[in-house]
C-alpha cells in the first residue's frame, strides 16, 4: 500500500459473497465524498475477480490490494 494514503472509511466484509459484497460497498461508498478512499477487507476469493471489474464500470479507482493468506485488502479510491 502506498504510504501516504489514508484511509476514510474500512468496511470489513468477512466471508460475505460478491453480490452482498458488491452491493455493500455501493451503499456504504454512495455516503463518501470523491476522492475518499475505502479499505475493503474481504475474505471471498472471487472478489479479486469482482471488485476490480465493479471497479472500472463505476468510475472508482482501484488502488492497490494487498493479501495476507485468505484475506484481501482493497483500497478503492471513489470516481465521480
Amino acid at each position: 500500500m502506498e504510504s501516504h494514503m489514508s484511509v476514510n472509511v474500512t468496511y470489513d466484509a468477512g466471508p460475505t459473497g460478491c453480490g452482498e459484497l458488491i452491493m455493500n460497498v455501493f451503499l456504504t461508498m454512495k455516503k463518501m465524498d470523491e476522492g475518499e478512499i475505502i479499505q475493503v477487507i474481504s475474505y471471498d476469493p472471487g472478489a479479486r475477480e469482482d471488485l476490480p471489474a465493479w471497479c472500472r464500470m463505476q468510475n472508482h479507482t482501484l488502488v492497490d490490494r494487498v493479501d495476507e493468506g485468505n484475506i484481501s485488502h482493497y483500497y478503492i479510491k471513489k470516481g465521480n
